[in-house]
């Protein structure tokens, strides 16, 4: 059985958060849920962490700040930044996925995911298959 993925998801809208934390555990992941910003952040240093899942608008420390912060622990974390009051966002971020809510359905966050973590996790096939090649080079 492979482990599941842990996603932090980060929104200040209690039933935001929650139907997200339900759509992504009914797909396999583990979610640790946050409220704000700050908490995330003392979340995401305890380690564990494969994905940052954050919404934009959030009271005290916002999503884009909360990304940035990430990425100057962990420059590779995946990041997805989703917010419900912009639609196109034109503030320079550091998140790797933007998508405005209520625009995309949920088939979409997941396809989202999915290809992020793929992008973290990078190719395993190719270097399996080197590595094999190379195991059958010096044997030969």
């Amino acid at each position: 059985m492979k482990p599941k993925k842990t996603i932090l998801c980060v929104d200040d809208n209690e039933q935001s958060l929650s139907i997200r934390k339900v759509l992504l555990e009914t797909r396999g992941y583990r979610v640790i849920a946050c409220s704000n910003g700050q908490d995330a952040l003392l979340v995401f240093r305890q380690g564990g962490i494969d994905l940052l899942l954050t919404d934009l608008v959030m009271p005290g420390m916002d999503g884009a700040k909360l990304i940035e912060e990430v990425k100057a622990i962990s420059p590779d974390m995946p990041t997805l930044l989703v917010s419900g009051r912009v639609r196109i966002y034109e503030r320079e971020t550091l998140a790797d996925v933007f998508l405005p809510k209520g625009v995309f359905a949920p088939a979409e966050l997941l396809e989202q995911l999915r290809l992020l973590l793929i992008r973290k996790r990078g190719p395993k096939r190719a270097s399996q298959k080197v590595s094999a090649a190379a195991k059958n080079a010096v044997v030969a």
